[in-house]
């Protein structure tokens, strides 16, 4: 988006600078490469741009920082057929999606797709970021870290957040199935960088109110803390999936990112929003009558994840068959404009505002980000299939 930065970074790409990035990604210790495809390319995001990013995440995170947000949103754990024991007062992690529009005057702005309390890609972006600035050119005076530190002072905040005063040995991260994810390599540099384990939820013995696992010598590890990547959708369509701990048990640990949070924080609130940064967004249930301009809607599952179940062209008779209706929103369409210049056809941008909310703190901070780059319709390999600068990327933010 910075057109200097860009013009010269797209003049000196080589696809052999490429092809290190792609190995760099490999020096983990399961040697993995990521699942989904990485890039040609980071975003160089002017000041500009990244103010009125940082407003708006503000802006549409007032509402969440509000006294009142529990009670706004107790009936997302309704909608979700959830209730969680030992619910904490704020969320460590918080996500926000921003499409990158052009208003008619020729402004950039920030559209808003999608909030989420749930943990990303936290640790894989600030690798993904290091390999961009070994093998290209990234300008002094770029970072992708925001709050102005560096990518050590990064990794121990997530420290602090995840393990706390804990022995590592006391601490896991949760998922199903976590090695057939596509974010495993995440998890991976996760696992490397806290030293914790990583266990799929069938990996969890319960025995009274106490959860363990079993190490490597055959010995039961109490765990005290979990590092929760759990999706629910995913959870519920596998019931094939043997295990000794449901969420809806007591037990003593403490939970960073506390499930429920992947309930109230997610595209349930959208409708609650009222902000120049949030499209218009309406509850399916609460209809009186559709929009009479419903092709100019997209219809979202309030609960799924990573683009699954949107339906893009919608229509009334689609509506009339949902089954439930209390689990979906319709939501105003954004229309990305194609500002990044590649090699060939212009590029899409949907930037992600990572977020960590300590302890300590009032409020949670923007701390790092998420790039993906499209040429479809939508983000996701899907919709640029044959496509090259598309997929996932980093933003780096003009100090």
């Amino acid at each position: 988006m910075h057109k200097q930065v860009r013009q010269q970074y797209n003049e000196r790409f080589s696809e052999a600078q490429y092809r290190e990035l792609l190995k760099s990604l490999q020096a983990n210790p399961r040697g993995i490469s990521p699942e989904f495809r990485v890039a040609e390319t980071p975003v160089f995001i002017p000041k500009e741009l990244k103010e009125t990013l940082l407003d708006a995440c503000e802006e549409i995170g007032s509402i969440i920082y509000e006294p009142e947000f529990k009670s706004l949103t107790n009936s997302a754990l309704e909608r979700g057929g959830v209730q969680i024991p030992n619910e904490d007062d704020y969320c460590p992690f918080i996500q926000m999606d921003f499409g990158i529009c052009k208003t008619p005057e020729g402004k950039l702005l920030p559209q808003l797709i999608e909030v989420q309390g749930f943990p990303s890609l936290y640790f894989f972006q600030n690798h993904l970021a290091q390999s961009y600035q070994k093998h290209f050119e990234i300008p002094e005076g770029y970072s992708h870290l925001l709050g102005d530190i560096s990518s050590q002072q990064y990794v121990e905040i997530l420290r602090d957040i995840i393990i706390g005063e804990s022995d590592t040995k006391h601490v896991v991260m949760l998922e199903v199935e976590p090695e057939k994810q596509h974010t495993y390599i995440d998890f991976v540099f996760t696992e490397a960088e806290l030293g914790i384990k990583v266990l799929c939820i069938g990996d969890l013995i319960k025995r009274d109110r106490n959860l363990f696992y079993m190490d490597e010598a055959g010995k039961e590890i109490k765990i005290e803390r979990i590092y929760n990547r759990v999706i629910f959708d995913e959870l519920h369509r596998r019931p094939d999936l043997e295990r000794s701990f449901y969420f809806h048990e007591e037990v003593d640990v403490k939970w960073v990112g506390h499930p429920a949070w992947f309930f109230r924080i997610s595209k349930f609130i959208l409708p609650l929003i009222n902000s120049q940064y949030n499209p218009p967004s309406l509850f399916v249930d609460q209809l009186t009558e559709y929009p009479e301009d419903l092709d100019k809607y997209v219809l979202k599952p309030i609960f799924s994840f990573a683009g699954a179940g949107v339906n893009l062209n919608i229509t009334a008779n689609d509506l009339d068959k949902l089954e439930d209706k209390s689990n979906y929103i319709l939501q105003r369409k954004v229309h990305y404009d194609a500002l990044i210049p590649t090699l060939d056809d212009p590029a899409k941008c949907e930037v992600r505002m990572l977020m960590l909310w300590q302890k300590d703190q009032e409020r949670p901070v923007v701390v790092n980000n998420l790039v993906r780059l499209t040429k479809g319709d939508m983000v996701g390999s899907k919709y640029n299939k044959d496509r090259t600068w598309v997929g996932g990327s980093v933003g780096f933010f003009e100090r």
